[in-house]
């Protein structure tokens, strides 16, 4: 498969006071630099650890709004943003991306009333709505309005930072969700992505970077924690539920 990507690396400066949040994080602990060798990239780790923030402060480094959606959009609702994106310094490749989106699960239904919001203002081009499939995004549900932005509104050549995507998706649609992540890399995309699925984390070839207490380290699919746990509650669920709850 051929390896497009639009952010090669990812740099960051380390300020000298490091007792202060966001700077006192796990996935900051050992950070120098993060090759994102492929076109998809994978950040686990324990909630608390950082992978949001980090890939947070990578999107808006990037030019993204800090409460998701296209480069364009910009509007607030509530500044929860750390400042972490001022020690990042960004290896962009020649290539630009004509695509891009920044999802954060929590901050998406701010999204949604933001597009309605725009789509209100009397105006010549056709309403944004349109390029999510035409339904508002209000007026489905969680999991449904998740896939509709990656099956309508993602065109591919793009670059699509998501902030665990699984959390509005079931086991079958976190699989539709691959199929078109899929899709979208084969049309020369590149992901970056923090979540705790297993099933998503099995996308094959792709970089996973596991937030540890000593730091970030590059792990197998195998050697992830979200993999571990599920392999060894599926295998004896029995034994793990008699010993938490005896």
């Amino acid at each position: 498969m051929k390896t497009t990507g639009y952010i090669a690396e990812v740099h960051y400066k380390k300020p000298k006071d490091c007792t202060q949040y966001p700077f006192n994080l796990d996935v900051l602990r050992t950070l120098d630099t993060i090759k994102l060798d492929g076109n998809v990239t994978f950040f686990v780790g324990e909630n608390g650890s950082g992978k949001s923030t980090l890939i947070e402060a990578i999107a808006i480094a990037y030019g993204f709004n800090a409460e998701g959606g296209s480069i364009n959009y910009n509007f607030s609702t509530r500044n929860s943003s750390s400042n972490l994106f001022e020690s990042l310094l960004l290896t962009k490749t020649y290539k630009k991306p004509k695509d891009g989106f920044f999802l954060r699960a929590e901050s998406f239904y701010n999204v949604a009333t933001q597009i309605e919001a725009m789509d209100s203002i009397p105006a010549a081009a056709p309403k944004i709505i349109a390029s999510y499939g035409g339904k508002s995004l209000h007026e489905q549900s969680h999991g449904e309005s998740f896939l509709c932005l990656m099956n309508e509104r993602f065109r591919g050549n793009g670059l699509y930072i998501l902030d665990e995507p699984e959390a509005a998706l079931s086991g079958d649609r976190q699989l539709s969700f691959l199929l078109r992540l899929h899709e979208l890399v084969l049309a020369n995309s590149q992901f970056i992505i923090a979540t705790h699925s297993p099933v998503l984390l099995s996308y094959p070839n792709a970089t996973i970077y596991s937030i540890e207490s000593s730091g970030i380290k590059k792990r197998k699919y195998e050697e992830t924690t979200p993999y571990q746990f599920y392999k060894m509650f599926m295998d004896d669920y029995k034994r793990v539920l008699h010993n938490l709850l005896q």
